[in-house]
């Protein structure tokens, strides 16, 4: 397989290549957050928060209070856990994290320096309030630990505490209110069927592994591990039986030069979905989160499309080399340029702090830029995109964006 071709079915797989529906609506939403298994979380929302930015990248416009229904209400098709990183997968998917359940409350429930007698008064009176009150927001919670201090992004002892009985499974999430977990017991979250289903762990690698390759459409050792943040040893086992099994086949792709795809001497082992698409050509649009599956594995970003990708959001603004919030911006098959976002909602603007045109940019990238800016701006109920003049695509961005 040729580079050219991984990265295409590699998109394929993702949901891009096809047209946008004429609308979107809960249906469409339910099946991509299918196809791609979870949405990655992230509370920036300097744009736009991280779980929208998917959804628009393959489907176009849509009503995100439709993803809020099926995300954010207490009982909702979808749930949080530590998917990749915090993610929505649906409900029906918390047996096959019980394994990481179990495994974060070995690491952590045993702890002395994470989990003390202290701790453990806390996570009990924390239970018993749940169990009387239901479903609450740490900052609902009035307790004599909860004060913001310390590590952990300065929580407070009762919200340290309730993540980690969210991470051990004594703890789930019934939805948000203003984006603010709020957390209940599982039997307040879920129905019997859902807590009553049970898979071992080798049953759940497996099946966690045939669905990263679904996603992936092709891809590494490394890259299939890493979409649901697997081990190498068990990945590479569940793969090899998957193989035997028909769901996968393995599969070299050889590059030339500086691909990073190896070379045909020694070409990369990979792993391809049967039944994946392998698309001659593809046609797409689309801007992408830091958080989007095709780009946050930054090494395979780089091997997939040459795009050498760090999130600067904690650089000190004077060493940012792109911007605070910057966004790959993916044509067709290639990632042609990269814009730092921030929705001026006040003012009712889309404002560019910067465009940086890529190596594989053409002359068409700044106009079909611009049509895509436009078109996220009236998604975000903004009436106009404005360009600052910083980066080697802004001035002529500008030029047609508004034109």
């Amino acid at each position: 397989m040729t580079p050219a071709l991984a990265r295409r079915v590699a998109l394929a797989a993702q949901g891009f290549g096809a047209p946008h529906p004429r609308s979107v609506g809960t249906r469409q939403l339910n099946a991509l957050v299918r196809r791609l298994g979870l949405l990655q979380i992230d509370s920036v929302n300097v744009f736009e928060r991280s779980h929208y930015l998917p959804v628009f990248a393959r489907l176009g416009a849509y009503d995100k209070s439709l993803l809020d229904a099926i995300t954010l209400r207490a009982r909702a098709a979808h749930t949080e856990y530590v998917a990749h990183e915090a993610a929505f997968v649906h409900r029906d998917d918390r047996a096959l994290f019980r394994w990481r359940m179990d495994s974060f409350r070995a690491r952590y429930g045993t702890d002395t320096a994470e989990w003390d007698a202290a701790r453990s008064r806390t996570a009990r009176r924390l239970l018993d309030e749940l169990a009387e009150r239901g479903p609450m927001a740490a900052s609902e919670i009035e307790h004599d630990d909860n004060v913001r201090r310390g590590p952990w992004w300065g929580w407070s002892e009762v919200k340290h505490t309730l993540e980690l009985l969210f991470r051990f499974g004594d703890v789930a999430i019934a939805g948000r209110t203003r984006f603010e977990r709020r957390y209940a017991l599982p039997e307040q979250v879920f129905p019997s069927t859902v807590l009553d289903t049970s898979f071992s762990t080798e049953d759940a690698v497996r099946e966690l592994v045939r669905r990263s390759v679904r996603a992936h459409g092709v891809g590494t050792l490394k890259d299939i591990a890493d979409y649901y943040r697997l081990k190498s040893a068990p990945t590479l086992a569940a793969l090899h039986e998957l193989e035997d099994a028909g769901d996968v086949e393995p599969v070299r792709v050889t590059g030339r030069g500086s691909s990073g795809w190896g070379s045909s001497e020694r070409p990369t082992r990979a792993w391809l979905a049967t039944g994946a698409r392998m698309p001659r050509a593809l046609r797409a649009s689309a801007l992408l989160s830091p958080f989007d599956p095709i780009v946050w594995e930054r090494a395979r970003a780089l091997r997939m499309f040459g795009l050498d990708y760090r999130i600067e959001i904690y650089t000190p603004a004077p060493k940012r080399v792109y911007g605070y919030y910057v966004l790959p911006v993916l044509q067709d098959d290639r990632i042609v340029a990269r814009v730092d976002l921030k929705s001026d909602r006040k003012a009712g603007v889309l404002v560019v702090q910067s465009a940086w045109a890529e190596d594989s940019a053409d002359g068409e990238t700044p106009e079909r830029l611009a049509a895509l800016l436009n078109e996220a701006a009236r998604w975000q109920g903004l009436s106009a995109v404005a360009v600052r003049d910083r980066g080697t695509l802004a001035a002529p961005l500008a030029a047609v964006v508004n034109r």
